[in-house]
């Protein structure tokens, strides 16, 4: 099939399984789509295993595999949803909760690589440069997703500041953290020699801070310049088409440049969202450009949520897994816990923080697409099905159950500021 044939068959499937959603189980859109995408999977795995003569299931594996799902989310959707979920957090809003953020997009980050490397290398018998890898790409969250489940919570601004920043930062730097391991982990493929050890403590930290301060750097100077261009501009069509192109093009050159994509993404959206609106559109301006944007973020989670439902038919069920996955389940969870509770608890004699924060966080920090596009990226080895496997799972059972549960949480204990 041709890209346009893909593009064409995504939309028209995330627009009938929105509509069957809406209809029927009437669940937030993109959990709902999900939902529909992955009964519709396994109805068609159950009905080629009822009647294997259809072929019906490998024919749609065959569609499934041809889209590379770790290049298109990876190298083209993620850089646009960055950019979309940054231009509507407020950079005075951000300042505020700068220590937070930073604390657990960083080192919430490590301990919930390390918590699960650990853990899973201890129960599935994977070595443990493996399991760190795998507790790299499953740390990431994707809150953006359940921001809306949020909102309506009537949560104070201060905690979706942290929910939406912490989101948003710590994909750029579960990315980096993910490349460092990879490398360590399987040399071979990331270009290295295998046995020589030149993945060191010291390349490691060049690497990340290239990938991380190279990346925050262009985007500020990418997003500057924009901004700089559009304050001479009062051409709404036009300024929408100009931020559509910093977001494909500035993703596009971080990659050439070899920093990190999504924190240029971050940078530059935040700084067009916040100064940009301020200071270079006018009212009409920002009324495009902000549902320009809302429109392309709900589009593009729709798609992505399809697409999650559809990889089942990517990824090998082994009875052997079963064990691993559901360890894995609970064990990013734990994982989870550890990078919110840490860093709240060493900011607490400085700050005060909102009444349920380390549970809400805890139970909103939803995996999403980076973990499953960053499995389906691992080079090939005796364990990447393993991994495929308990990461699919997770991000399932955080997406469905976390997902549509967390709303009711943040009612319940997300109420009144805690005093400190």
């Amino acid at each position: 099939m041709t890209i346009l044939q893909i593009a064409s068959l995504l939309i028209v499937l995330a627009a009938v399984f929105g509509t069957v959603n809406y209809f029927v189980l009437k669940l937030p859109a993109t959990i709902g789509i999900l939902v529909v995408a992955l009964f519709a999977s396994v109805a068609v795995l159950l009905i080629d295993r009822l009647f294997p003569a259809s072929s019906m299931a490998e024919e749609i594996r065959s569609v499934v595999v041809g889209i590379d799902f770790t290049d298109a989310f990876l190298d083209g959707m993620l850089g646009l949803l960055l950019f979309a979920g940054a231009l509507h957090v407020k950079v005075s809003d951000l300042r505020q909760q700068w220590s937070a953020v930073f604390l657990m997009a960083t080192m919430g980050v490590a301990l919930s690589t390390a918590v699960v490397g650990f853990g899973f290398a201890w129960v599935a018998g994977v070595p443990l440069a493996v399991a760190l890898v795998f507790g790299a790409l499953i740390s990431p969250t994707d809150p953006v997703a359940v921001l809306g489940v949020l909102r309506e919570a009537k949560l104070s601004t201060s905690l979706e500041t942290q929910i939406a920043g912490e989101s948003l930062f710590n994909d750029g730097v579960g990315y980096v953290v993910y490349l460092i391991l990879v490398s360590i982990a399987f040399p071979v493929a990331a270009g290295g020699e295998a046995g020589h050890g030149e993945s060191t403590l010291a390349s490691a930290a060049l690497l990340f801070l290239r990938e991380a301060g190279g990346g925050l750097v262009l985007g500020l100077v990418l997003g500057w310049l924009v901004f700089r261009v559009m304050r001479r501009i009062n051409d709404p069509s036009l300024e929408v088409l100009i931020t559509l192109g910093l977001a494909f093009g500035g993703y596009e050159l971080a990659v050439a440049l070899g920093v990190s994509a999504p924190i240029m993404a971050v940078c530059a959206g935040l700084l067009i969202g916040d100064v940009g609106a301020r200071h270079g559109m006018s009212e009409a301006t920002r009324d495009y450009v902000s549902t320009f944007w809302t429109l392309v973020d709900e589009i593009l989670n729709a798609i992505l949520f399809l697409l999650i439902g559809v990889e089942v038919f990517a990824i090998t069920f082994d009875g052997d897994y079963v064990s691993a996955v559901l360890f894995a389940i609970p064990l990013a969870l734990l994982a989870r816990l550890v990078s919110v509770w840490v860093p709240v608890t060493l900011l607490r004699p400085i700050r005060s923080f909102d009444r349920g924060t380390v549970p809400i966080m805890t139970w909103g920090g939803l995996k999403g697409g980076v973990s499953v596009a960053l499995a389906l990226g691992l080079p090939p080895s005796e364990w990447r099905s393993l991994i495929l496997a308990a990461t699919y799972g997770v991000v399932i059972f955080s997406i469905i159950v976390q997902g549509l549960t967390v709303g009711r949480l943040a009612r319940h204990v997300g109420r009144e500021p805690e005093l400190v």
